[in-house]
């Protein structure tokens, strides 16, 4: 055999080989009808302000929980969120610091995000949406001169911001902040104090995503 013939032989052993390889499967990045699963370490910060009947303001703790989130992608840009977690909050009056005991809060919310650049690893985006906030286990201090305190769930609207990072092809990392404009009526001793208390908690989240 020629030297011609044995390199073209080999030639096409390598091509052949090759061609029995895989390929390597480029990054796909967000599709219309992909649902992202979140789990987020998330940051509560209340930036809160009140009036209430006997004057003075009110403190709202901070709060750190775990939190899980759901997305649908309508389109490549679009998706829907739907967020859900549970908080806790220590509650006083100011300037006199009377304990107004805990309340725990749970505030499903819903938005409408638009995804920048979502074939990309990179992928910021913003929403808008609404909340709803359930307030439950309203428990006033013991010892306090508030022996009762209901606070009335309430309608409120989030806007968002915040980036996708694709590690792989499924999987991200996230960072996201959402600021929640809600307000509760508060009614303490069978309505003998009542307060109108604007919440407009920050929420900051990290956390890792897996996209299906």
């Amino acid at each position: 055999m020629t030297i011609g013939r044995k390199l073209g032989a080999a030639a096409l052993g390598v091509a052949m080989a090759g061609a029995a390889l895989p390929a390597h499967a480029e990054f796909q990045g967000k599709s219309a009808g992909d649902i992202m699963v979140r789990a987020r370490a998330l940051w509560v910060a209340p930036d809160e302000s009140a009036s209430t009947t006997i004057g003075g303001d009110v403190n709202v703790s901070n709060d750190f929980v775990p939190e899980i989130d759901f997305s649908y992608f309508i389109t490549d840009n679009i998706a829907l969120e739907l967020i859900a977690a549970t908080t806790q909050h220590d509650v006083s009056h100011n300037p006199t610091g009377i304990n107004l005991g805990e309340v725990s809060l749970l505030p499903p919310t819903l938005t409408l995000q638009y995804h920048f650049m979502p074939k990309e690893r990179f992928s910021p985006y913003v929403g808008a949406g609404l909340n709803y906030t359930f307030f439950y286990d309203e428990d006033p201090a013991a010892g306090s001169a508030v022996t009762s305190i209901d606070y009335e769930n309430s309608v409120g609207y989030a806007l968002q911001a915040g980036v996708d990072y694709a590690v792989s092809d499924n999987w991200y990392v996230n960072f996201d902040v959402k600021k929640i404009f809600l307000s509760t009526d508060v009614s303490m001793n069978g309505g003998a104090i009542t307060a109108d208390v604007d919440l407009d908690p920050w929420l900051v989240g990290a956390g890792v995503g897996y996209r299906f």
